[in-house]
């Protein structure tokens, strides 16, 4: 077996946009550096993602300098957004829980509308330090994350995704596959390993940054998205509920929480330590 390395890294300056690529990140105790600092929200100040847009996967934010985002989409201008001054918060709820944070103006809320055709706006996260606890029922006291789903960083192996289209050419949706990796919308793919080695593992280091395995990554419709082409199909989801299920949930991939900070780079050597 070859040493495992780190394949690619990605960040999603707002969440459930595009994902870019990096060929390094600074890894912040609350994620990757411009990852997921910025989220869509309704009129209700619910978080908006692919779950409810799947046309998200087709819009861009780069990031700026200062933590700004270029907003670009097809058929619309590029639109430059400030973060905002955090004179005024809301509450937005994400997973039906409340965080605070800090809306752009409307010049961001009326480009976000036009794209989606639905009511929204977009809000900043100022303080990623304490406005949103990592579940405590998987965190350690102080643990927080940015507005990723659940967990500080995301990461997968291309030897579960070979092994996940394998089973998936054998199903009844073979001409799906095989799915690229981008549709599990991970921070970190790391290549070198065995199918499911994941599953064993509880620490790790990438590089100089050693990391804590939360928990396995439950699945959602979002991996049904092409995110080229925003269409929906059925799989991995399918192929997922037959060979990969955690306690009532689908599973790809594992939760991370940094021990510590640092920069990660493709290439790293990866060592699984517990």
């Amino acid at each position: 077996m070859p040493t495992p390395v780190l394949r690619s890294v990605h960040v999603h300056p707002v969440k459930a946009m595009r994902a870019l690529a990096r060929a390094e990140a600074e890894v912040q105790p609350w994620g990757l550096a411009d990852d997921r600092r910025w989220t869509v929200v309704d009129a209700a100040g619910k978080v908006v993602t692919q779950r409810r847009h799947p046309r998200m996967a087709l819009a861009t934010a780069e990031p700026l300098p200062g933590g700004g985002v270029s907003l670009s989409a097809p058929g619309h201008p590029t639109l430059e957004v400030e973060v905002p001054r955090p004179s005024t918060t809301i509450t937005v709820e994400i997973f039906d829980k409340p965080v605070e944070a800090v809306p752009a103006g409307p010049a961001a809320a009326a480009w976000l509308s036009a794209y989606l055709e639905s009511d929204v706006r977009l809000a900043h996260m100022d303080a990623p330090d304490h406005r949103r606890p990592v579940d405590p029922d998987y965190a350690l006291p102080g643990e927080t994350v940015s507005f990723a789903d659940g967990y500080p960083l995301l990461v997968t192996t291309t030897a579960s995704l070979d092994a996940l289209n394998s089973l998936i050419a054998q199903g009844d949706h073979a001409d799906e596959g095989p799915l690229p990796m981008n549709r599990f919308r991970p921070n970190l793919v790391i290549e070198g390993t065995g199918p499911w080695a994941e599953d064993g593992w509880t620490r790790l280091a990438v590089g100089e940054v050693t990391f804590r395995v939360a928990r396995p990554c439950g699945r959602c419709v979002v991996t049904t998205t092409n995110q080229l082409t925003a269409e929906r199909g059925k799989e991995p989801l399918r192929t997922l509920a037959r060979h990969r299920k955690s306690d009532g949930r689908v599973i790809f991939g594992q939760n991370l929480v940094p021990e510590h900070t640092g920069t990660v780079r493709v290439g790293d050597a990866v060592k699984i330590l517990d």
